[in-house]
């Protein structure tokens, strides 16, 4: 299953840690561990990462939980990961004054705010990528050479993982009704992976 990867980009442990946490919930023992041994990270399933990882780890990973569960358990736990991801982000790197301030505030601008600290640490997730928002005509936010689908080839958008993250620190943020959607990604042939933002 392994692939070259050209690149050196570093990311933050949650894209493991959440990710054995999840698949924990969803799969069976079994499962897990030939997911992890497919990444050839089977020793983070009992020694999980505390420092920031090699991006190329977290592409294999994502590309093993593809191949080892269906299409729908897959989604399922990336989803689940990311939102365990916010929680952590919310809990422990989002200072609490901070958080009170964005909800105070009207929905776009709380957004502007929250994006900008997004694209300051933006490296922390997508490594050698390159995160950046179109705001017109429409919120829209981009991750050209996504190190979380750089080994995948796929009919649909498979970055449920960071749809997640996104949305989850929205709707505690800026607007409880927001949704994250992931309309082109480059899995599935697109450019970049694009993620429509919209809470209304």
């Amino acid at each position: 299953m392994s692939q070259a990867i050209d690149s050196s980009g570093r990311i933050g442990p949650n894209a493991i840690t959440r990710v054995a946490e999840a698949l924990e919930h969803r799969v069976d023992l079994k499962t897990q561990q030939a997911v992890f041994a497919a990444a050839e990270l089977q020793h983070h399933l009992t020694e999980p990462p505390t420092e920031m990882v090699d991006e190329n780890d977290v592409s294999r990973l994502h590309q093993a939980l593809r191949e080892h569960c269906d299409e729908e358990t897959a989604k399922t736990v990336s989803l689940e990961a990311g939102r365990l991801t916010a929680d952590y982000l919310l809990a422990h790197r989002i200072p609490r004054p901070v958080q009170i301030l964005l909800k105070l505030l009207p929905a776009p601008l709380a957004a502007r705010i929250l994006l900008t600290a997004i694209g300051r640490n933006s490296w922390t997730f997508a490594g050698s990528g390159q995160f950046s928002v179109e705001y017109s005509p429409r919120l829209q936010l981009r991750i050209d050479n996504s190190p979380l689908c750089r080994l995948l080839r796929a009919n649909n958008p498979v970055c449920d993982y960071y749809a997640a993250v996104f949305e989850h620190l929205f709707r505690q943020l800026v607007h409880r009704r927001t949704r994250v959607i992931e309309s082109q990604c480059a899995a599935a042939g697109g450019e970049a992976c694009l993620f429509a933002v919209s809470w209304s």
